[in-house]
């Protein structure tokens, strides 16, 4: 061969013979040597094949702020997150002793100890009631969230679980409420009243309405099954859902 010159021959690798290396068969054995005769450059030197870079494989960026109506920018759940943490800590937190139910629930006139009324909202004594509460709050909250933002959920819990907590201590005499099945309905009502108004104006939806409806009514008729679970704490949560759900259904409508 020749320095910077094209090749003189090539070695068949069945039978040793050198041949041509601008031929695609051996002459003296038929063995195949290459698919197609090689492409030659400007000096006669046999061209080589250059890899063709793949593009990388397309991705959807993070969704912006405003980017589609309706739905925010990606963001965690985080209010939603928290409350659900908080209510699993407490309905596990008094079980191991090291709390003892009566200093975080009401089970009387709480007196001085109004701060019961809060962390009432995160005890729980029902295992089924705390599935069925948290499980709504987890799930309503987090499109709310969704939705929304933060604070409308929050002020949500406040005031469908707290203020129905509140409601429960004010309306009996010898009151026992604990649990946020007021606030769980209060995310459910508002969740759904934009496609309650859809439905009423004839428009198509795209929520589980049904589903819905067979949720709220597990939760509202947990004080069937729980002592502690209220019916004045539903009745708060349902008004808390409209009065916030209300104006977020109008502001979600004229976007």
């Amino acid at each position: 061969m020749s320095s910077g010159g094209p090749d003189l021959f090539v070695i068949c690798k069945s039978c040793g013979s050198e041949v041509s290396p601008y031929i695609t068969e051996c002459p003296y054995c038929g063995s195949r040597l290459r698919k197609r005769a090689p492409k030659l450059d400007r000096d006669g030197r046999v061209a080589e094949k250059r890899r063709r870079r793949r593009p990388p494989a397309p991705s959807l960026p993070r969704l912006r702020q405003g980017e589609i109506p309706g739905i925010r920018a990606d963001s965690r759940p985080y209010a939603t997150i928290a409350l659900v943490a908080a209510g699993i800590v407490g309905c596990l937190l008094w079980r191991t002793n090291l709390v003892d139910k009566s200093q975080v629930a009401i089970l009387a006139k709480p007196g001085s100890d109004w701060w019961r009324v809060l962390t009432a909202t995160f005890t729980y004594d029902n295992t089924g009631y705390a599935f069925a509460a948290l499980g709504t709050i987890a799930l309503y909250g987090w499109l709310l969230e969704r939705r929304h933002g933060r604070i409308p959920v929050l002020a949500l819990f406040v005031l469908g679980g707290v203020g129905g907590i509140a409601a429960t201590t004010l309306a009996y005499r010898t009151p026992i409420a604990m649990g946020a099945g007021g606030a769980a309905l209060a995310m459910l009502v508002a969740w759904a009243l934009p496609d309650l108004s859809a439905m009423r104006a004839g428009e198509e939806i795209e929520g589980d309405l049904i589903g819905t409806a067979v949720i709220g009514a597990v939760v509202a008729l947990m004080p069937l099954a729980a002592v502690d679970a209220s019916w004045v704490a539903d009745g708060v949560g349902v008004l808390a859902g409209l009065v916030i759900g209300v104006p977020l259904a109008r502001a979600a409508t004229r976007r």
